[in-house]
């Protein structure tokens, strides 16, 4: 074979190899940017979720608040009702 034949097979084989590593980058990279885009999604169900889950332990703490008081209250209450009884001994 001719030398020039040579030159047009290496140069070709190059190429060709240019190519499949051009190729692996670019899927590499739309893996990679898929997995961040599914961490960023992650990241924001994550952060909705914290957001659910502290507003429903405020509500919690508001409620539990709210027993607490009404609970006294009631045993003023009872007390008071314990005073005026007359049939209850002291």
């Amino acid at each position: 074979m001719d030398t020039w034949v040579w030159i047009v097979i290496a140069v070709a084989a190059v190429a060709a190899i240019a190519l499949i590593v051009f190729a692996a980058k670019r899927a590499r990279e739309r893996r990679l940017e898929s997995k961040r885009d599914e961490a960023l999604e992650l990241r924001r169900q994550a952060e909705a979720q914290t957001q659910r889950a502290e507003h429903r332990a405020a509500v919690a703490d508001d409620l539990a608040e709210r027993a607490r008081v009404e609970r006294q209250e009631a045993q003023v209450a009872a007390r008071r009702a314990d005073e005026v009884d007359p049939d209850v001994d002291e």
